[in-house]
C-alpha cells in the first residue's frame, strides 16, 4: 500500500515535470519569433565561438545582423561581449569587432567588453561599458532559440533590453536545431530555478 501511494505520488510529479519542459519549450519557440525593431543606444551581440581569427557561422551571422541594425539606423553604438573561450586565440568581441570594422563600421562607434565567458556575464560587463559611454536602451542580438532566456539575463541584471534576433541562423535542420533547442529548454528551466532559489 506505502510503495503504490508513492507511486502515484512518483507519477504525479514526472507529469507536472512534463508539462512544465513542454510548456518551457512552446514558450522558447514562440518567443523565437519576436523581433522588438526600435531605436536604442545599441546593439548588445552576444559572443559564441571563433575558430582562429574569424568568427564562427553563428557569431556571424549576429554581426552581420548588427550591422544592418546600425546601418538601418536603429542603434548608435554595437558593444560586441565574449572573452577567450574553447582555447581559442582571441576574445570573442576582439574579433566581431575586427570583422565589423572590415564590414565598414567605424571604429569609434564599436564597444567591446573581453571578460565574459557565459551569457550571465556578456550582460553583467555590457552594462558597466554601456554605463561607461551613457548608453541606456539595447537591442540584444542573438539566435532565435536563445532569446528567450538572454533577454530574461538582460532584465534581471537591470538592462534596458529588447529582442533583435538573427533573421538567419545556422541551426535550420532537425540534426543540429534539435539539440540546440533542447539545450536552451534545459538551460532555461535551470536558470530560473537557480534565480528562484537566490532571491
Amino acid at each position: 500500500m506505502f510503495k503504490k501511494y508513492w507511486k502515484r505520488i512518483l507519477l504525479v510529479l514526472s507529469f507536472i515535470q512534463l508539462i512544465l519542459i513542454a510548456a518551457t519549450a512552446v514558450s522558447i519557440w514562440s518567443f523565437s519569433g519576436e523581433s522588438e525593431l526600435l531605436e536604442a543606444d545599441a546593439a548588445i551581440v552576444l559572443g559564441t565561438k571563433v575558430i582562429g581569427g574569424e568568427p564562427s557561422p553563428v557569431l556571424e551571422q549576429r554581426i552581420r545582423h548588427a550591422i544592418d541594425l546600425y546601418e538601418a539606423g536603429y542603434v548608435e553604438k554595437i558593444i560586441f561581449t565574449g572573452g577567450i573561450t574553447d582555447g581559442a586565440d582571441f576574445a570573442e568581441s576582439v574579433v566581431s569587432r575586427d570583422f565589423a570594422i572590415r564590414n565598414n563600421i567605424p571604429e569609434e562607434d564599436i564597444l567591446i567588453e573581453t571578460e565574459s565567458i557565459i551569457t550571465e556575464e556578456n550582460f553583467l560587463f555590457a552594462g558597466e561599458v554601456a554605463k561607461e559611454n551613457g548608453l541606456s536602451s539595447f537591442l540584444v542580438v542573438s539566435d532565435p532559440l536563445h532569446m528567450k532566456r538572454a533577454l530574461l539575463m538582460a532584465e534581471h541584471a537591470g538592462i534596458d533590453a529588447h529582442s533583435s534576433p538573427t533573421p538567419s541562423t545556422e541551426f535550420k535542420d532537425f540534426t543540429n536545431i534539435a539539440p540546440f533547442f533542447a539545450r536552451e529548454v534545459v538551460c532555461y528551466m535551470a536558470y530560473v530555478a537557480m534565480h528562484t532559489i537566490i532571491s
